[in-house]
């Protein structure tokens, strides 16, 4: 494949940000080579600025459900923007939105729209700190809950791909209010709550790991963590932003049937633009002003062009529910397939449309076991994948997603393409 004009730009890009992207896993540093500069997206497809085009199981790192530029949310946006972006006012639309998010997932009595992951989990945890009166949070090894600076801590994803264990600039006595225990660890469980119960405002969890590679939770796990902290006053935390109408109409709580207090979501209910939301219990959310002193605001928090985009898509997957069935089966397909072609080398992780490869013969089960994955193989095989159309995540470290918009031919397509890469 001809890549000179993301060359180009790349070069570009290094004078004028921070390793030439706004994000750091979109450098390719763990996969070698340079970026690849995108142009548009096309349903399951991704076509970069050299026309080179790509099967995408990236996603936008999740909130493409639909796929790319899904006929219902580019229409919404065409229609919002007759009226204008923003207003910095209640509108309409934000009802029906919250509404329909309540619906889907009973536990979030009552929410708040905000703009990105990173600041629904920040607002969760000082809401559950408010609440409770309590300073120490509870997080596990490989879990990201964006870059909050109490919340860096062993934090997976894009820190595990650059080998940064803490980020530079996080304060240690903010990183002291944070304890990191194993995932999956039903006695680190115990004995942290044994020790530090009385002082523990609440355990935030991704309750199926995207971030350190896609990682499900024990059976048990994630109902544990609900019996612990109802044992001891503390809040469970569900950051859904990854998961959140992903795994299920209601999310990983409908599909393990976990009902937490508080939830965060993020990336699907956006359709593709940049929203986010908090939320879940009433007593606990009437903690936020202007009801009550814990303050969170936002500029451009519920504007109505992601507040549209968002609607658009879950009301798709409202109608259409098939589609979680969908994609789960051929989320299958494709990892069965991957799995016979590779052999014992690779173990395959997978949640319904979330799915990582491993380049491990071990089980992985957290952060511990993800980490002694092969990540240089890891990096071949994406390179080998990318020169055969295939875009995967470019770290041995995130979740891969597959969309409503893959198709059979896609999925065989993919397999084979992975069976020649891995020989």
């Amino acid at each position: 494949m001809n890549h000179s004009k993301s060359r180009a730009l790349f070069e570009k890009a290094q004078k004028l940000m921070p390793g030439g992207v706004n994000s750091p896993v979109r450098a390719f540093r763990a996969v070698g080579g340079d970026p690849l500069f995108m142009a548009r997206g096309e349903g399951a497809h991704l076509v970069d600025v050299d026309g080179n085009r790509y099967l995408d199981y990236v996603g936008s790192w999740g909130p493409l459900l639909l796929g790319h530029r899904h006929p219902a949310v580019i229409e919404a946006l065409r229609e919002t923007l007759e009226i204008g972006t923003s207003f910095g006012a209640p509108t309409e639309r934000e009802v029906e939105f919250t509404a329909l998010i309540r619906q889907a997932a009973p536990s979030i009595e009552m929410m708040r729209l905000v703009n990105s992951g990173t600041e629904a989990t920040m607002s969760a945890i000082r809401v559950a700190r408010g609440f409770t009166g309590r300073e120490l949070i509870v997080k596990f090894e490989g879990c990201y809950h964006g870059h909050v600076d109490s919340l860096l801590v062993k934090a997976g994803s894009g820190v595990a791909t650059l080998g940064i264990a803490d980020s530079v600039g996080v304060p240690a006595a903010f990183s002291a209010t944070t304890i990191a225990l194993p995932f999956n660890s039903a006695e680190a469980i115990e004995e942290a709550f044994r020790r530090h119960g009385e002082r523990i405002a609440a355990v935030i969890v991704e309750p199926v790991v995207g971030n350190m590679g896609c990682v499900p939770p024990a059976p048990g796990f994630l109902a544990l963590l609900r019996d612990a902290t109802e044992r001891h006053g503390s809040l469970l935390i569900f950051d859904e932003v990854m998961t959140g109408f992903r795994l299920a109409w209601g999310g990983a709580q409908q599909r393990f049937s976990i009902r937490p207090d508080l939830t965060t979501l993020g990336k699907v209910i956006g359709g593709g633009l940049p929203i986010a939301a908090y939320g879940g219990r009433t007593d606990v959310m009437s903690c936020v002003a202007p009801l009550g002193p814990v303050y969170q605001a936002g500029t451009l928090s519920g504007n109505p062009l992601a507040v549209a985009g968002g609607l658009a898509m879950l009301r798709t997957l409202e109608q259409h529910p098939e589609i979680y069935d969908q994609v789960e089966q051929r989320t299958a397909r494709l990892c069965d397939g991957v799995a016979r072609a590779a052999g014992p080398k690779l173990t395959v992780n997978r949640v319904g449309s979330m799915f990582t490869f491993f380049f491990t013969s071990s089980p992985v089960t957290d952060y511990e076991s993800a980490k002694r994955s092969d990540t240089a193989a890891y990096a071949k095989f994406f390179r080998a994948m990318l020169e055969r159309g295939v875009y995967l995540p470019p770290s041995q470290f995130e979740a891969a997603f597959l969309s409503g918009a893959h198709t059979d031919e896609d999925i065989a397509k993919t397999v084979a393409a992975a069976a020649e890469a891995l020989t």
